[in-house]
């Protein structure tokens, strides 16, 4: 391994999937508890849905074939409301029906009833009415046996509402990954301490671990590591006793207090280290015995965005879900920044109205040490190696929610 060699961020990604293979292990939870959780099989629909043909509107509903005839004044022979099922329609007459009721044999449409005049017992169609206008036909939603979601979608809110519309109660979903997360650093504190001089609060174990959950996954707390070698050692092979794979954040620099490089080499294996992108170039990926290992950067921005581009699609691989490709999206900026170097930059940015369209406007400072530009921001602009910015430039934006893993 050469550890001058900067490593683009798509090669990383690439060689770390390359490797990677679905923890096994499946179990059955309730639908209300499959929320963001990973499919194991194929689920495929056992009804139609919606189950009968219904009624898009409240209004009348007739037989549109007797309006072609010329007539425009029915006997209203019935009341149909949700939830009860009406008598077949006689010849001639509509029937008085509302919104998601089952539309009677006889009738192949419903006249909105902004398109009537009542008199009495009596309905008068004010409009042309053509056969199934607002009706909504038995599976046009969903039908019989077809897909619903293949193995390694992961639920979101909409899917759950989809899964109760076909009657799913139970499903069989991938178990959750074990993440061991540890950080390194004599100078962290948890919250809650009273800082000493030269101390600040932990809050990448916070933010990796708050992550993790909204992912689905199971975080074992590994603690607060101290910066000698062997402290290290111990740590990293404790947490692969215990998990499927293991995050540290901190000591992956070239500092003489960095030793998670060297413990990692000492325990396993180091397949690279360092990534062509700003910020977040101290990044490692190995294995400590055979277990998956991620080291993020100290500083908060840094570890944040290593997380996002790079950890989160492989903790994706390993908990059995399916690779996402994004859209891609373009925004023109409303800043300038001098040329950039040899690595690709993320810039934190805030999506901004000017005059009629939206632009990307820079969310504070781009320290990789400010954690309140990540807070603040809707998503990164990416600006390509040797690129200056100029005012009205178009970059790549990658939406805060796709890059954490929840659109």
């Amino acid at each position: 391994m050469n550890t001058h060699t900067l490593t683009p961020i798509d090669q990383a990604l690439k060689q770390i999937l390359a490797g990677l293979r679905p923890v096994v292990g499946t179990e059955r939870v309730a639908l209300e508890d499959a929320l963001h959780r990973v499919l194991a099989r194929p689920l495929r629909s056992t009804i139609d849905v919606p189950a009968y043909d219904n009624s898009g509107m409240d209004g009348y509903a007739l037989s549109s074939e007797m309006l072609a005839r010329g007539q425009l004044r029915f006997a209203v022979s019935q009341r149909i409301a949700a939830g009860h099922v009406g008598t077949p329609l006689e010849a001639g007459t509509a029937a008085r029906i509302f919104t998601g009721a089952p539309v009677p044999p006889g009738a192949d449409a419903v006249v909105m009833q902004e398109n009537c005049r009542v008199d009495g017992d009596f309905v008068e169609i004010l409009q042309p009415v053509y056969a199934g206008e607002n009706v909504r036909r038995a599976g046009a939603d969903v039908a019989i046996g077809s897909l619903l979601f293949s193995a390694g979608h992961r639920l979101r809110a909409p899917d759950i509402g989809l899964l109760a519309s076909v009657g799913t109660v139970e499903i069989e979903v991938q178990r959750p990954l074990r993440v061991a997360v540890l950080t390194t650093g004599d100078e962290l504190v948890r919250p809650g301490q009273r800082l000493q001089p030269g101390q600040i609060y932990n809050s990448n174990f916070y933010m990796v671990s708050s992550l993790l959950r909204e992912l689905g996954h199971e975080v074992i707390d590994c603690g607060i590591v101290q910066d000698t070698l062997e402290a290290t050692r111990q740590a990293l092979m404790a947490a692969a006793e215990k998990a499927d794979c293991i995050i540290s954040s901190g000591g992956v620099s070239v500092g003489e207090e960095d030793h998670v490089r060297q413990a990692v080499e000492d325990t396993g294996r180091l397949a690279f280290w360092k990534l062509a992108i700003k910020p977040g170039k101290p990044f490692a990926f190995g294995e400590v015995e055979d277990t998956p290992f991620f080291g993020l950067p100290g500083n908060p921005v840094s570890s944040f965005i290593n997380f996002a581009l790079v950890v989160r699609p492989c903790l994706e691989r390993l908990a059995g879900g399916m690779d996402r490709t994004s859209v891609p999206l373009t925004l023109p900026v409303d800043f300038e920044r001098p040329l950039s170097g040899i690595r690709q930059e993320y810039l934190r940015v805030r999506c901004i109205s000017n005059r009629g369209r939206v632009c990307m406007q820079l969310a504070g400072d781009q320290s990789s040490g400010v954690l309140s530009s990540v807070s603040h921001c809707d998503g990164l602009a990416v600006v390509p190696p040797q690129t200056a910015v100029a005012h009205g430039d178009v970059l790549r934006f990658l939406p805060l929610s796709a890059i954490v893993g929840l659109d």
